[in-house]
């Protein structure tokens, strides 16, 4: 399993300087730049600040000289945010982001992996069709009118919880993690479901039943581990996608995360802040797969890594 970790891992580097490099030159290609949305400046004056940050140079100059700032995990100045680096950016945004994410999956997981099994053991029943008409619901809703009808409910119209806002408390939580874990609930129960009618009907799972073997007990040791294999599939790059920060959670609760920050770079043409959000992305991407991959040989013992 080692060898393999490791050959995963030199093959993510083609695959990280691919990504850098297709980001890199998309953001060129974009109209406007950084300093289009200053006051208006001379011309000397732009000339100068360009000259500053090495946008006066060629592409394949400037790009050779990102790359070789990244591979000494240096990803430059912030353009908009003048006082910072990307660096001090993603290290602020990412534990808000990563809570919030981390939290939204964790519900999503027990919740949706529950309703999944119920609904499974009472196939073709109401519960089975009333759990997935909620996923249905929860597919089909975007977050972007899910998120505000929520403030509607239970901010404005009961006012149990904070419109929006992020002090940290509780009360302020509630809502953006609930509201990034409801698609994915809805994601995962029809996951769990269809997989865990398929392992009921697995040889070694009959067996168990022939012995003797109690339900729940069959079910618990056999059945759902089973089928966990494509729920662990979903949660590796949904993990990585949720706790890098949610665009939309962020922008309607006003959350400090990465997600606003990678917002506001690509309405304002900050390069660099871009790149590094995306770099910062695809590696936790990478390694949520490379994780999900080495869970499957705990989950199946016919996987071998060898």
């Amino acid at each position: 399993m080692l060898r393999y970790t490791i050959r995963r891992l030199v093959v993510a580097i083609p695959t990280m300087l691919a990504l850098i490099a297709v980001t890199f030159f998309l953001m060129r290609i974009a109209p406007g730049g950084p300093f289009d949305g200053n006051r208006k400046v001379t011309a000397q004056v732009k000339a100068n600040l360009e000259a500053a940050y090495h946008l006066d140079e060629p592409l394949w100059m400037q790009f050779g000289r990102y790359l070789w700032r990244v591979l000494h995990f240096d990803f430059g100045p912030s353009f908009k945010y003048r006082d910072y680096t990307v660096s001090d950016l993603i290290a602020q945004g990412f534990p808000v982001s990563f809570e919030v994410g981390l939290w939204a999956i964790a519900i999503a997981a027990v919740i949706g992996v529950a309703l999944g099994t119920v609904a499974a053991l009472r196939q073709h029943r109401p519960i089975d069709y009333a759990v997935m008409g909620i996923g249905m619901i929860g597919v089909a809703v975007p977050t972007f009118v899910a998120a505000p009808l929520m403030q509607i409910v239970f901010a404005l119209t009961f006012k149990l919880l904070p419109v929006a806002g992020w002090d940290g408390s509780i009360s302020s939580k509630i809502l953006p993690i609930t509201a990034l874990a409801l698609p994915n609930i809805a994601y995962i129960a029809s996951l769990a479901r269809g997989s865990m009618i398929e392992s009921l009907r697995t040889n070694h799972v009959r067996t168990a039943r022939s012995k003797g073997i109690g339900g729940w007990r069959t079910i618990t040791r056999h059945a759902l581990i089973g089928a966990m294999v494509p729920v662990v599939a979903y949660l590796g790059p949904a993990t990585a996608s949720t706790v890098t920060g949610s665009i939309v959670i962020e922008k309607i609760f006003s959350i400090p995360g990465i997600g606003r920050y990678f917002v506001d770079a690509a309405l304002n043409r900050d390069y660099t802040l871009v790149l590094g959000v995306v770099i910062f992305y695809g590696f936790l991407i990478i390694i949520a797969n490379l994780i999900v991959d080495l869970c499957y040989a705990l989950l199946d013992p016919k996987v071998r890594y060898d």
